[in-house]
């Protein structure tokens, strides 16, 4: 009773099976019309959030010499001969440092290798014999500074003096992508804003202004401005953000970078209670402003003039033919070169999005199948170290499983309108050769090729394959026809139930013995048949579990 429950329902699955897989051409045909437009809702990142990763570990206890002194900036002064003096000086509010017995030297926007030379200028105004000096920048000063606004985490954070503002940005875990700005980032002393800070441009042209940090600074990342969001043919699917309430649509282009074969920009627009779109070529985004809230999708809208189909297998002719889209097999025939070994009538068609058609639905069983062993509730200890062994092996055959690689092979077989079918680009035509070999896998103990015999049954090539294993299930046999046809044959106590011919084996076939489910897993049964007859449909392998 167990075994014609399994019988039938494998029966029942494979014959969905076959149907799901003979309706992929049409399918995929129908995917051949019209433009396509390449879009992708996902939530994207903002421009530079990745900025601070490399900035977390960075201290820098030197000085860029072409740093220029700036209000607050610290000097070390030491002068010895006729005049002997060691002494810290502060630029002050007027940018200038007070030297005794000399007078106020004017350090405000000097560079750093300048330092000691226009020191030594004011000084050798008063002495100008017997007396030498040395000055330097303390750069290497340690200090704490406060990081608020919109970081990830704000808090006092130590560092140096000469270091950068990205360092301490970093430490703070970085700028809040949704909620903080890169363009307002604002360095502040005593109440007092000291600089302010684009990191857009240091992002874009490498360019950031050096600050002397003191102990006790604020670092202060503003709420962000007005952004847009950008995706589909671009280099960059991200959120950029913009000042003073709109940014012109060529400059946001540029920032994300447009993939050569983009044509059209699509512009969602939701700043009012409707949503409003707008679609525009190219050529007009030079005058086009974004607002914030603004969603762009860059789209590739235009025919294809011409594909490319290439040509495997047993022919004379090239390897690969450029076609008026539109084409059919038909016309691809008009310009092919088969020879006396070519088996025309079995030509295969392959094509991606079949294939990844067939992948979809494959992965779609297998995560069920998974969600099926892991749920299962077991009402005994016995029981439940029988479900625990048994959602590993199903685990185990969900892993191989997924590893497999649908051919995306089109059904043609012998229909009358097979030569109607529409080309698309990336196609792949195989042209099988003439032979009188057929090959016998799966579930037999010799998987092997051997000569083809019309008078031998499907019994007489297991047998000469040396027999079924012990995982055969001897009443389910798959044949695979040469033009991608499959055939099932149900074989019992010697004679076709499936009301097939004796004889039904063609040269060049392909025979596949398929498995039969282990009782313990009767619950999982409809489930693991159906994905082993998708996966010997659509890769030619026959998995076992």
């Amino acid at each position: 009773m167990k075994l014609q429950l399994i019988t039938s329902t494998a029966a029942l699955i494979l014959s969905m099976a076959a149907y799901a897989t003979s309706a992929l051409p049409e399918t995929s045909e129908s995917e051949t019309a019209g433009p396509e437009l390449i879009e992708n809702t996902t939530l994207r990142p903002v421009f530079g959030q990745n900025l601070f990763e490399g900035f977390k570990q960075a201290e820098f206890k030197g000085f860029n010499p072409e740093y220029t002194l700036a209000i607050g900036d610290r000097v070390t002064l030491q002068m010895w001969g006729a005049y002997e003096v060691a002494v810290e000086l502060t630029v002050d509010a007027q940018g200038n440092v007070f030297i005794p017995q000399v007078g106020p030297v004017q350090l405000q926007g000097v560079a750093n290798k300048d330092l000691n030379n226009v020191i030594e200028k004011k000084v050798r105004s008063v002495y100008q014999k017997n007396v030498n000096l040395y000055a330097s920048l303390n750069a290497a000063e340690p200090v704490k500074l406060f990081v608020t606004g919109f970081v990830k985490s704000p808090g006092l954070y130590g560092g140096f003096s000469s270091d950068s503002i990205l360092a301490f940005l970093a430490k703070a875990g970085g700028i809040r992508p949704e909620s903080g700005s890169f363009l307002n980032v604002e360095l502040k002393r005593n109440g007092e804003t000291r600089a302010t800070f684009n990191l857009y441009e240091f992002l874009l042209s490498g360019t950031i202004e050096q600050v002397q940090l003191g102990d006790g600074d604020t670092l202060v990342v503003k709420t962000r401005q007005g952004v847009a969001a950008f995706d589909g043919l671009v280099e960059n699917p991200v959120q950029i953000e913009f000042a003073n309430g709109q940014t012109s649509l060529r400059n946001a282009l540029d920032m994300v970078g447009v993939l050569p074969e983009a044509t059209h920009v699509r512009i969602a627009r939701n700043q009012m209670a409707k949503r409003n779109v707008e679609y525009l070529p190219m050529t007009e985004t030079t005058d086009t402003l974004l607002q914030s809230g603004d969603e762009v999708t860059v789209v590739s809208d235009k025919m294809p003039g011409t594909i490319s189909v290439s040509v495997e297998g047993e022919h004379n002719g090239q390897a690969i033919y450029i076609l008026p889209y539109g084409s059919t097999i038909k016309d691809l025939m008009t310009q092919l070169s088969p020879n006396s070994r070519s088996n025309m009538e079995a030509m295969q068609l392959f094509r991606e999005s079949v294939a990844k058609r067939q992948k979809g639905m494959l992965e779609v069983q297998l995560q069920q199948l998974e969600q099926a062993a892991l749920a299962a509730r077991s009402k005994s200890i016995g029981e439940a170290n029988l479900r625990k062994s048994d959602a590993e092996s199903i685990l185990q055959f969900v892993e191989r499983a997924r590893k497999a690689e649908p051919r995306g092979q089109v059904l043609l077989g012998q229909n009358e309108t097979r030569m109607d079918v529409l080309l698309k680009d990336q196609d792949r035509i195989v042209i099988p050769n003439k032979t009188v070999l057929i090959q016998i896998y799966g579930e037999v103990m010799f998987p092997n090729a051997m000569v083809f015999d019309n008078g031998k049954t499907i019994n007489d090539y297991v047998s000469a394959a040396g027999g079924y294993s012990q995982k055969a299930d001897q009443s389910r046999v798959l044949i695979l026809h040469r033009d991608g046809t499959i055939s099932r044959i149900e074989y019992n106590d010697g004679w076709f139930s499936s009301g097939l011919a004796q004889y039904d084996v063609k040269p060049g076939d392909e025979i596949l013995v398929m498995p039969q489910a282990d009782e313990k897993t009767m619950q999982y049964t409809s489930d693991i048949m159906q994905v082993i007859y998708q996966v010997a449909m659509s890769t030619a392998v026959v998995l076992s579990l």
